[in-house]
């Protein structure tokens, strides 16, 4: 009786991963010279020696990023996560052992009980059982052996990683100030990618606060500061008191009254040097994020509390909430004015704004010093917060139920009690829509203007939308189950598609004005981008559905070493390197660390989400409460405003 039960027993076990770290030294401060204000310029320029860490110079090492231990996730999602053997009373194909030998039994060949008492079935001697006793100590030993070789090549593309960042910092007044967008060494057109992008550093930014490197973070914070917008104008028209530069960089100029001299300026980029001329919106947006990022992860709270700070965080806000013609709470843009820098159809109210609109929204209020001063903008803050959640959550939000009800819409209507507030018409939704749509999960829309419906998935919108709780729970459960039913399509061989679908043909040619970057499948237009990686991470650990992201950064950890860390890839699957994708893009490489360090320690995203206030809570249900479709009329009042 013992032979048959060990006949029919199989091995299971994980066997434990081994954690790695080193060293973490401190940067060494360059050779210190002088700073100098500029004067005749309403820019602050502050002057020093500066230069790109190297290997020559500073060389800071971080510590290795240990590898995930996948079997801990919840649900056992991955079938190498968790046992999905049976007991050895369960006869179905295979069953456990107990570590002696391992023995496949198939179910057609499973022994009856009443037949084996009468005449039992010959077992095998003892030659075979010690030859299938040393096949399986070679398969294990052969299966450790490639886990091994695995951990070790993971390890060493987060030590490549870890490099490659290290080698993209720019030095200022003798301390780390950010990171260069990219440092191609196979192209000799530099254009732009040598200055600091305050939307690429974010990454960077958060991967150094992970690791306890505060320092740069805090240098960024203050100089991108002293960059901001007083009185600087583009094309002789100012761009906004409170607006951030997209980028910067150091710039060395000769020394005023010596000519044997230079001195390093920081020269900020507000758009007017940019392609298309485009000024950001979403700089200041990261900005605040960051910042509030920093005090959360350091502890140190003192930086939000300065006076340049606080004045910062309020002219931001000032700008983004001031009064216009728009009769929406959502933020009225330009075309480009984001990580979509191109003409790609979305000016006007584009998703990625409004999650980051209220995300700063929801960071700035919580940084916000009182004070009798701030007390009106802090109660336009909420006010907007109010509005700004329950558009999105009702007009923004598409699933097969909200199709359905769109499908079926009158147009024309007029009144307060219109249901088509927004005179959508029906014949908008497209055949891919149609087919696309899972029946289980839903997600944003790119845009919402009148009689318009952009119906493209637009990643980072969606993502940052989950990490601000900008939706509901269920809302935000049912876009990560449509990243799972639609992965072949949104991730296939390289995350993540920055929107979906891409624009072709004759829509290509009127949306983007036959932008040769922007070709189908390509760049912007249904390009899958690397970078998007930490976002989605954020995304996941909030739901508690970290999984998902751990299943995007394997697919990524195949190519990403190998093809030099790329800007974007090509193609609907993401195959090809992009046409005129960066190698060794900063923000591929940061991303990359932060989803690995995140997925390492959960509960360090924290420094990023922020999660739905009670208040705000209870006053979008008096929202949804109240009769949406009642008409307005006037209070009872002696008198009555045109508001």
């Amino acid at each position: 009786m013992g032979s048959s039960e060990a006949i029919l027993q199989v091995f299971c076990g994980v066997a434990p991963l081994k954690q790695f770290l080193k060293s973490d030294l401190t940067f060494s401060p360059g050779s210190l010279t002088k700073c100098k204000k500029g004067s005749g310029s309403s820019v602050v320029r502050l002057f020093r020696c500066s230069s790109i860490f190297k290997n020559g110079h500073i060389h800071r090492q971080f510590p290795r990023t240990p590898r995930i231990p996948y079997e801990s996730f919840k649900n056992g999602r991955f079938d190498h996560s968790c046992c999905k053997c049976k007991n050895a009373e369960s006869v179905s194909g295979f069953t456990a052992e107990d570590g002696n030998g391992t023995w496949f039994v198939d179910n057609a060949k499973q022994f009856n009980t009443i037949h084996d008492m009468v005449n039992p079935p010959n077992l095998l001697d003892s030659e075979d059982v010690q030859r299938l006793k040393k096949e399986k100590e070679v398969s294990m030993s052969d299966s450790k052996v490639h886990d091994k070789m695995q951990k070790t090549s993971l390890d060493m593309i987060e030590d490549e990683a870890w490099d490659l960042l290290r080698e993209s910092i720019v030095t200022y007044c003798g301390s780390p100030i950010g990171t260069i967008a990219a440092k191609d060494p196979t192209s000799s057109s530099v254009l732009n990618y040598d200055q600091v992008f305050i939307r690429d550093f974010i990454p960077s930014g958060i991967a150094f606060l992970l690791k306890g490197e505060y320092d740069i973070v805090r240098s960024f914070i203050l100089h991108t500061l002293q960059l901001q917008s007083w009185e600087k104008t583009m094309d002789c028209h100012s761009p906004g008191q409170g607006l951030m530069p997209a980028s910067f960089k150091v710039r060395t100029v000769p020394l005023e009254g010596d000519d044997t001299a230079t001195e390093e300026v920081l020269d900020p980029d507000f758009g007017e040097a940019a392609i298309g001329r485009v000024a950001p919106v979403d700089s200041g947006l990261w900005w605040i994020i960051l910042l509030r990022a920093y005090g959360k992860s350091s502890g140190d709270m003192s930086l939000q509390e300065r006076i340049d700070v606080q004045t910062g965080i309020k002219m931001i806000l000032k700008l983004c909430l001031a009064d216009g013609f728009d009769m929406f709470p959502t933020l009225l843009v330009a075309d480009g004015p984001c990580m979509i820098d191109r003409r790609m159809g979305i000016h006007g109210h584009p998703l990625e704004i409004q999650a980051l609109f209220y995300s700063a929204l929801m960071c700035a209020r919580e940084m916000l010093a009182p004070e009798d001063g701030t007390a009106d903008l802090v109660r336009a803050l909420n006010n907007r917060l109010v509005a700004l959640s329950f558009h999105i959550r009702e007009y923004y939000w598409i699933d097969m139920g909200k199709l359905n009800e769109i499908y079926r819409y009158k147009t024309e209507e007029y009144s307060y009690d219109a249901v088509n507030k927004f005179n959508i018409y029906p014949d908008q939704i497209s055949p891919w829509l149609v087919e696309w749509m899972p029946n289980k999960g839903g997600y944003l829309i790119g845009n919402l203007q009148p009689a318009h419906m952009d119906f493209r998935f637009f990643s980072l919108g969606n993502f940052w939308s989950v990490v601000s709780s900008l939706v509901t729970a269920d809302q935000s459960h049912a876009i990560l189950d449509l990243i799972e039913a639609k992965w072949a399509d949104l991730v296939a061989d390289m995350p993540f598609k920055i929107c979906y679908p891409a624009l072709e043909g004759q829509e290509w040619q009127i949306i983007t004005g036959s932008d040769p970057k922007n070709t189908p499948w390509s760049y912007h237009n249904g390009g899958s981008w690397p970078t998007l990686l930490w976002q989605l991470t954020v995304a996941c650990i909030k739901m508690d559905r970290p999984e998902i992201a751990a299943r995007a950064v394997e697919v990524a950890e195949r190519r990403l070493a190998q093809d030099k860390w790329p800007e974007y890839y090509d193609t609907k699957r993401g195959r090809f390197i992009g046409k005129q994708s960066r190698l060794f893009q900063t923000w591929t490489i940061a991303g990359y660390l932060v989803s690995k360090l995140l997925l390492a320690d959960p509960t360090k995203a924290k420094i990023l989400m922020t999660d739905e206030d009670s208040q705000l809570v209870n006053a979008f249900s008096c929202m949804i409460t109240s009769n949406p479709r009642k008409k307005r009329g006037p209070k009872p009042s002696e008198k009555t405003y045109i508001v």
